[in-house]
């Protein structure tokens, strides 16, 4: 008999594509053999809505914006709570995975899927977790933090019981992307997205642009991304020499521009994750307000770019606290275009090697 459980990761699209491996795990059920698969409900916000609805062994997708996760929050009222209670308890869902960060806590959410009549909860809490959670696992005890979400999001699932079907590789993964060689034409191509969700992780328009006219001058097709609100900086960055893509795609056609791609220039933001779930090397202008250990793309061939020992370093700013934004405004266009050309020849630099190494810690 095929169980219904809820897996539960409320923040944005990167957050919601890094939780996939997460996901295929808790769908592949108890059995090692996965004979008895689970019907996986997504519980996320509607940033992360349309990432949900592209991972492997999501049956079913419900959006909740979270009033202690989204930026600007939204009011916990009565009503807002009912609408996601009344959901979890006429959807028969017996069983819950809440995924966090380390800045987060599960317990908000696990109080709500209790008054919902979840009668098992599996989820990481530094507080006392009374009788909110049956599995708890103890940050630093049961886990360690310094490593990456998927794995993180991984150990958790574990603790409940789930494991990754036979052959599984653990990275990250998405539904089969569309065909895009209408929007990208014929030929390879590097991609180069210069939009970011806050102000700390973006490049300069500038310099992505003078990037793109030094990969042109190089011999490569560039192509250009970002969402439809960001056609003006596109145009900037892809000038006369890119092909310009601003506004074009949703997140699924989107995917199938960063499949093509050779590589993919990126800031750390949900594209870089979107990139890695489609197997594309990635060259990441990576602002350090958060570490690379844990949030750089996951599972392909990664050039870190930016000073990940900077005065910003894990502030989570969502605004530079520096003058200047030296962490990145130091990174060159021949930088990036350096980057580039190792990725596409398969060399990674020794700088990313010791950045993105792992701490060590318990399997």
């Amino acid at each position: 008999m095929t169980g219904r459980v809820l897996v539960a990761r409320l923040d944005s699209l990167g957050d919601v594509l890094l939780a996939g491996p997460a996901v295929r795990a808790v769908a592949n059920g108890r059995q090692p053999d996965g004979s008895r698969p689970n019907h996986v409900v997504m519980l996320c916000g509607r940033q992360g809505e349309a990432a949900a609805s592209m991972l492997p062994g999501v049956g079913e997708v419900y959006s909740w914006d979270s009033p202690w996760i989204m930026n600007p929050a939204p009011k916990l009222t009565g009503p807002h709570a009912d609408r996601l209670i009344d959901y979890v308890r006429n959807s028969r869902i017996a069983e819950a995975v809440i995924l966090t960060s380390f800045h987060q806590s599960p317990l908000p959410l696990a109080l709500l899927l209790r008054l919902a009549g979840v009668e098992r909860i599996s989820g990481v809490s530094t507080d006392y977790a009374g009788s909110l959670l049956d599995v708890r696992l103890r940050p630093g005890e049961d886990l360690p933090e310094d490593q990456p979400e998927p794995e993180r999001a991984l150990q958790i699932a574990r603790a409940a019981g789930f494991t990754l079907p036979h052959g599984d590789d653990g990275k990250l993964r998405v539904l089969p992307v569309p065909d895009v060689t209408e929007l990208v034409g014929d030929g390879p191509y590097v991609v180069v997205h210069p939009g970011a969700a806050v102000p700390a992780r973006a490049w300069p328009p500038l310099h992505h642009a003078a990037a793109v006219e030094l990969l042109a001058g190089g011999g490569h097709r560039v192509v250009v991304t970002g969402g439809l609100g960001e056609t003006s900086l596109t145009a900037t960055v892809a000038g006369p020499s890119a092909r310009d893509l601003g506004g074009r795609t949703d997140l699924r056609t989107l995917a199938g521009v960063l499949a093509g791609a050779d590589a993919v220039v990126v800031g750390n933001t949900g594209p870089a994750h979107l990139a890695a779930a489609v197997g594309t090397p990635v060259a990441c202008l990576f602002s350090p307000v958060v570490p690379a250990v844990r949030w750089a793309p996951y599972g392909v061939p990664l050039e870190l770019l930016g000073d990940q020992n900077a005065a910003c370093r894990l502030t989570r700013a969502r605004v530079c606290p520096v003058p200047g934004h030296p962490c990145l405004d130091s990174v060159s266009p021949d930088d990036v275009v350096r980057a580039v050309g190792r990725l596409i020849g398969g060399v990674s630099s020794l700088s990313t090697r010791l950045s993105t190494r792992r701490k060590d810690r318990n399997k």
